[in-house]
């Protein structure tokens, strides 16, 4: 079920291990895609507007908790690339203890606080009660996101990218089950689309525990692994709560974004919706390449395999960035069509501003690819406050947009916050990616001397921890003719996407 990313090619290798990852992506953003759809058609446009009035806040209550589980498997990854099983274990306990505290947070501050935010953010009062009660539900079930997330990353930190994405698919067809029944059958209105997908996301909770129990037995934890050292409970921490508080800072900016758009009146709170939803949908792939980035750079970099890191960034950015292309434009062409699934025909205006949002957004995702692929990069080599300053950057051009461009420009001040939002994010991580490459650079030529005694990654056997001897710090060696290779392989992977 595990996976070793320090042995063989590395485009491969990252590219096998995003298929599933971009799959899994797609579903999981079909959670609310699924949500704003059910109730756009079967509520009308104040149900979906409603829905849309909560975008920030659920951002603000639950992407701490969702980033944080991402950063509480980056030192799991890195032990199992090291080959310290123990340190694993430990790491994975403490990163459960962590996940518990901010389940109950996010449970208990978000039930609490939903109105008055929603009143703070100047909701329209025709949808109040909605924004309320959908907001409400998520908050309680909270729990399930912050446990699949955790559950998630864990797992794949272990090189298993396949087995949550069968889970997810499981998760999220009853979800759109769920929604139908809910919204449309028992009549729930916006509470019974978040009630479905709690309730989904509890059955990926319960498929991931019993595949733990059966199949994975390095995490089965004994009751030392449950007595964490210090430095390991800190360890997460150090890295969990930052990526958490990155993603509260760009939520901040979000939540002022959704102020400056509750302004303009409900078709417009309709419109930002669902191109929102849609954006979701289309950033999975782009994402999901900086999520393998994240792994793939944990491992090595326990491993201490510094020319895998270095080529693995620079094939798969090259890789991403077609992607990107081949997306944007993409949804330029159909953005309209799309907008109809949403709130149906006779909505002209709605499916007007959905229109622009792709023509402004669709041709520069390249720049959102390269801030997955440097973002999750940084974070996999350990660096924690680069990623909380590039959210802050996010933060200020987003809040800009929100109180400045929105009252000048209208609707097109919200279709610039993204675009502006990017520019600000990949500026700290890129310098920081160029500091760190120097330094990987002078790592390889330090271990150089003592590679003809070092053992090779490719000398752990397949599908295993590569299990270093301590006393070698050498990097992976140059193979001309596999690197060529990997390069007609990543061309052509990317004639693929751009014939789409």
């Amino acid at each position: 079920m595990t996976r070793s990313l320090t042995a063989g090619p590395p485009t491969r290798l990252i590219v096998l291990f995003t298929l599933p990852l971009l799959v899994g992506n797609v579903f999981q953003q079909l959670y609310q895609f699924t949500d704003a759809a059910v109730v756009g058609r079967l509520v009308g446009l104040d149900g979906l507007a409603s829905v849309g009035a909560t975008n920030g806040l659920v951002f603000l209550l639950i992407g701490f908790t969702w980033g944080s589980s991402a950063g509480l498997a980056i030192p799991t990854a890195r032990a199992f690339g090291a080959g310290d099983m123990a340190a694993m274990r430990r790491f994975v306990a403490a990163g459960a203890y962590v996940s518990a505290a901010l389940a109950l947070i996010i449970m208990v501050a978000g039930t609490l606080a939903a109105r008055p935010l929603l009143r703070l953010m100047d909701t329209p009062p025709e949808i109040m009660d909605g924004a309320a009660a959908f907001i409400t539900m998520t908050c309680l079930g909270g729990g399930a996101m912050v446990a699949f997330n955790f559950l998630s990353s864990t797992i794949r930190a272990l090189g298993d990218s396949r087995t949550p994405l069968v889970f997810l698919v499981i998760s999220c067809s009853l979800n759109a089950g769920l929604s139908f029944a809910f919204v449309g059958g028992l009549h729930l209105g916006v509470r019974g689309a978040a009630l479905a997908t709690v309730v989904a996301q509890l059955v990926s909770v319960a498929l991931c525990l019993v595949l733990i129990a059966r199949r994975m037995p390095e995490l089965h934890l004994s009751r030392d692994d449950w007595r964490p050292r210090r430095h390991e409970m800190a360890e997460p921490v150090r890295i969990g709560l930052p990526m958490g508080f990155q993603m509260s800072v760009i939520a901040i900016g979000t939540l002022v974004l959704q102020y400056g758009i509750n302004g303009l009146g409900a078709p417009s709170v309709a419109a930002f919706t669902a191109a929102m939803r849609v954006d979701q949908l289309a950033a999975a792939p782009l994402n999901s390449f900086g999520i393998a980035m994240a792994t793939f750079v944990a491992q090595n970099r326990g491993a201490r395999q510094w020319r895998r890191i270095r080529t693995g960034v620079l094939r798969v950015s090259l890789v991403s960035i077609s992607v990107a292309i081949v997306v944007g434009l993409t949804l330029i062409a159909v953005s309209g069509p799309i907008a109809e699934l949403f709130v149906g025909s006779g909505q002209d205006a709605v499916v007007a501003m959905v229109r622009q949002y792709f023509l402004v957004n669709g041709g520069l995702y390249a720049i959102l690819a390269m801030v997955f692929i440097l973002r999750n990069t940084v974070q996999g080599l350990g660096l924690s406050a680069v990623p909380t300053i590039s959210g802050f950057l996010e933060l200020v051009m987003r809040a800009t947009a929100g109180l400045v461009l929105v009252h000048h420009l209208g609707f097109l001040g919200v279709c610039l916050a993204a675009p502006l939002a990017w520019v600000g994010s990949v500026i700290p991580t890129s310098i920081a990616w160029t500091s760190q490459r120097r330094r990987l650079v002078e790592e390889e030529r330090l271990a150089l001397p003592a590679a003809a005694p070092a053992p090779g990654p490719h000398d752990a056997p397949a599908g295993q921890p590569h299990h270093r001897d301590e006393r070698a710090d050498v990097p992976e060696a140059y193979d001309e003719p596999a690197v060529e290779a990997e390069l007609e392989a990543v061309a052509g992977a990317s004639a693929m996407a751009a014939n789409g």
